[in-house]
């Protein structure tokens, strides 16, 4: 892949419209290639800087019930209309056509009204496209951690007065998750803690923070741009994991560190 191509794909990668072969080979491009790598970079800055601080406009729920009464009314009003005289075809076909293309007119701005308004991201897909852009942003040389050190104890104080709540940190290391370290980050619209683990080969991210008012909620699964992201909630925070590892291997860390701090693995403050 030369690198006119892979920057022509890069928009469709970071909103997961790219296919799976096409996403691997541009991933082993970026693998190999700083230049464009750092032109990445610079898109992502630019589509964080436009998700934040833009002005969208949200089509408003009922504005699909209001178009689709004033269809109803229209057609309901066309079938109610007299009918033209028979007398000649040249007095009942330009009376169709005009009628017709009024109803196509109609149903074109109802469909792109529609489309705009359907297609506006979910929360949860605005959520996992950050986490995605996040997590390739820190495997760029001196991007994955603030504090590097797989020692629970001095990653978890080096987050105090840094962010307004303690995430738990525990290493897994015994287990096969070996923590590397810790940095800030800024998911949703706020600082997070990204807890940064190795597992073989594979690096993952580990995103923590409060949800006061949130339910606990068993891990949601999902797939986004070849990784694999994991999310749950638990004792007032959120989780949310990433890596490119397989889905079982995620979903044993998860297990394995819900279990850890639980049991007062992490040090506590």
């Amino acid at each position: 892949m030369e690198c006119t191509q892979s920057q022509h794909w890069m928009a469709a990668w970071l909103d997961g419209e790219l296919d799976p072969p096409g996403a691997m080979q541009l991933e082993s491009h970026l693998a190999g290639c700083a230049a464009c790598r750092a032109a990445l970079a610079r898109l992502t800055e630019l589509r964080d800087a436009v998700a934040q601080q833009a002005t969208r406009h949200t089509a408003p729920p009922h504005l699909r019930h209001r178009i689709s009464t004033a269809l109803r009314e229209q057609a309901q009003q066309q079938r109610q209309a007299p009918q033209p005289r028979r007398a000649t075809p040249s007095a009942r076909w330009p009376w169709a056509w005009i009628n017709l293309g009024a109803a196509a007119v109609s149903t074109a701005a109802f469909a792109v009204t529609l489309a705009l308004y359907l297609g506006q991201p979910s929360p949860t897909d605005q959520l996992d496209q950050e986490l995605v852009a996040s997590h390739f942003r820190s495997l760029m040389p001196d991007h994955l951690t603030d504090v590097a050190s797989t020692d629970q104890h001095t990653v978890k104080p080096w987050f105090a007065g840094k962010l307004d709540f303690a995430p738990p940190v525990t290493d897994l290391a015994p287990q096969g998750y070996a923590l590397i370290g810790g940095r800030l980050d800024y998911i949703g619209q706020r600082p997070v803690a990204a807890l940064a683990y190795r597992h073989r080969k594979h690096v993952l991210n580990l995103y923590v923070w409060p949800v006061p008012a949130a339910r606990a909620t068993t891990p949601q699964a999902s797939t986004r741009q070849g990784y694999q992201v994991l999310r749950w909630t638990r004792n007032g925070m959120q989780y949310a994991a990433i890596s490119d590892m397989g889905a079982p291997d995620l979903a044993r860390f998860a297990q394995l560190f819900s279990a850890g701090t639980a049991a007062g693995m992490a040090p506590s403050d």
